[in-house]
């Protein structure tokens, strides 16, 4: 089964079944062993029935009681065999599967890395947990065909074989009848897989509308809107629960049909072979014999339909992992080397310039368009940036991530100990989208080494973040677990927390977005004062309309239509900037109230 930290290799992606292929191809020695296994247990069970026969034949005779006693200790030792051979099949096709299923999924998390911001662009979050929640298992599961079905076609030829030997008749019967068998199930197995495309596609829509809702239930609440959202989210899963039934409908069938239609067989046979008995055309043993036979394609016969059955839903699966597979990150055309030390970020569209070594802030009516500027400054978007006297796009991505850092103010937090949430990205300046150690785009960080921060480093971010409370706070400290972003801390926390975060980086050029929205007045005012002392000298960026923040700030940029309106100090700007002092007096207003 694939390792961990082995590479999973170069999925094919030309479609559903090459996918599927590539996945038994992957591990040839255990998927002929699956398939070999697979063919002698079920062999071995048609063997049983030739032994009882000859019991029969040469055993029930008078006399003859030690004949009988061997085909009968004959058939103890060929079944113990066969049920060893069973159990080795069973475990080895569970190592099929499950190395198909870890290798899908560290195929798909290797491509999300590497698409990194283009992910959201390309797929919504709905469609990527839907595929890492079941398709991958649906996936798994098809590759049961390697081992019974392999054995299903091998038996089939071995037991129309030994019937040949008996009655050609009965043998064409039996040739004759599984072909018909599928052909009745095949076109439930292909509206089954229509049916089961629209099921998983409605299923990613409805599973990234519950993420959203759970996001921004509080918002909804506080705007009244949380009914509205409600109805309409309780009217789409209806939907999909009509949808459901519809593929539980075709599914059903095809499964019934995989245990009736070979039943019906196995009596067709059994009359004939009646038959053919009574008019002494076969031995009484013979007779025995083809209702084992039979009784045995029994179960191959359920195997091609299930095979049928668990190929369609996985091809299904299959190309919706391909779909995400085939997306591409934006090229990385950059082959200029990047300014030696800090130099000026400019974004031409909007007229800001970012000086090094100052603390400015950036202030809008609009988030939006702060967010547009700093996607532009930090290469998240396309745009005609320059960086000193080279344009941003013109230099090697890694080394553009290794000196800015974008800092979310929605940055993800995994699950796990705090002290592993909040260094776990350190020394790999980039956006802040987690504690993995990949760029939020894919692009490696400059530094994989990610040494531990010292104690010292790691106290005077938390005490920049005003975050020491939080430790102390928390059951066992720094290594207390958070659950996943961090829900089991307060909005403010988990701000603070991304806060710390990215100060532990120390980035030459850090662009924070909102970084104390959350926070009350007290603490806000006490970041505001500590950041600017914790980023003396190093260039930074403040998406903000705080005056806490703003009167730290170096420089003031107004945008007005996502254009540089005015620029100054706070101080200068409330005096000189109408627009600028009705947007920031309401602030002003509420931080005299709240004293």
């Amino acid at each position: 089964m694939i390792d961990a930290y082995e590479d999973p290799g170069t999925p094919d992606t030309r479609g559903g079944w090459s996918y599927l292929w590539w996945l038994v191809a992957c591990q040839p020695g255990r998927s002929l062993a699956g398939a070999l296994l697979g063919s002698v247990w079920l062999t071995l069970m048609a063997g049983t029935p030739y032994l009882m026969a000859r019991a029969v034949d040469d055993g029930l005779v008078p006399g003859r009681m030690g004949v009988l006693a061997g085909w009968t200790a004959a058939i103890f030792v060929l079944g113990a065999v066969n049920a060893w051979i069973s159990i080795m099949r069973h475990r080895t096709m569970t190592r099929v599967r499950m190395d198909a299923y870890f290798r899908t999924v560290k195929v798909l998390m290797g491509q999300t890395v590497r698409l990194g911001a283009e992910l959201s662009r390309r797929s919504d979050a709905g469609e990527v947990v839907t595929i890492g929640v079941g398709d991958v298992h649906t996936i798994a599961q098809a590759l049961t065909v390697v081992g019974p079905g392999v054995g299903a076609v091998v038996v089939y030829g071995v037991v129309a074989g030994l019937l040949l030997t008996i009655s050609p008749l009965l043998a064409g019967v039996v040739l004759l009848g599984v072909p018909v068998v599928a052909l009745v199930a095949g076109p439930l197995a292909r509206r089954l897989q229509g049916r089961e495309t629209e099921y998983r596609e409605r299923q990613g829509v409805l599973t990234a509308r519950i993420g959203d809702l759970a996001g921004g239930l509080r918002v909804l609440n506080g705007l009244g809107g949380k009914g509205l959202f409600a109805d309409a989210f309780r009217r789409d899963s209806q939907h999909l629960r009509a949808q459901g039934y519809r593929v539980g409908a075709v599914a059903s069938w095809v499964q019934a049909l995989g245990m009736g239609l070979p039943t019906v067989f196995l009596a067709v046979v059994t009359w004939i072979a009646a038959r053919m008995a009574a008019r002494g055309d076969i031995t009484v043993g013979q007779l025995v014999s083809v209702y084992g036979y039979v009784a045995v394609l029994v179960g191959p016969v359920a195997f091609f339909l299930d095979m049928g059955y668990q190929l369609s839903r996985g091809v299904v699966a299959a190309r919706r992992v391909v779909r995400l597979l085939r997306h591409e990150p934006r090229p990385d055309e950059g082959t200029r080397r990047p300014p030696a030390g800090p130099a000026v970020l400019h974004d031409p569209e909007s007229g800001v310039r970012l000086r090094p070594g100052r603390l400015t802030a950036l202030v809008s009516a609009g988030a939006t368009e702060t967010g547009a500027v700093v996607d532009r400054l930090g290469r998240y978007t396309h745009s005609d940036v320059t960086w000193g006297d080279v344009r941003l796009d013109t230099v090697p991505l890694p080394e553009v991530r290794a000196r800015i850092l974008v800092a979310d103010n929605d940055a993800d937090l995994f699950a796990g100990p705090l002290i592993d949430v909040i260094t776990g990205s350190v020394n790999a300046p980039r956006r802040d989208a987690g504690n993995g150690a990949t760029s939020h785009d894919g692009a490696a960080p400059a530094d994989a080494s990610h040494a531990a921060p010292s104690a010292a480093r790691l106290a005077q971010a938390l005490h920049t973040a005003a975050a020491e409370d939080i430790v102390r706070a928390l059951p066992h400290g720094l290594d207390s677990d958070l659950t996943a972003q961090a829900r089991n801390l307060s909005g403010g926390q988990r701000q603070r927390i991304r806060l710390v975060r990215a100060l532990l980086t120390d980035p030459e050029v850090l662009l924070a977005v909102e970084p104390t929205s959350a926070l009350d007045a007290h603490t806000e005012a006490l970041v505001a004062e500590r950041l600017r002392t914790a980023r003396a000298g190093r260039t930074t960026l403040l998406t903000t309309t705080s005056p806490l923040l703003l009167a730290q700030a170096d420089e003031v940029v107004f945008l007005v239509d996502g254009k540089v309106a005015a620029t100054g100090t706070h101080e200068g700007l409330l005096d000189s900037a109408p627009g600028y002092r009705a947007l920031v007096a309401r602030d002003t207003e509420d931080e005299e109230f709240a004293r």
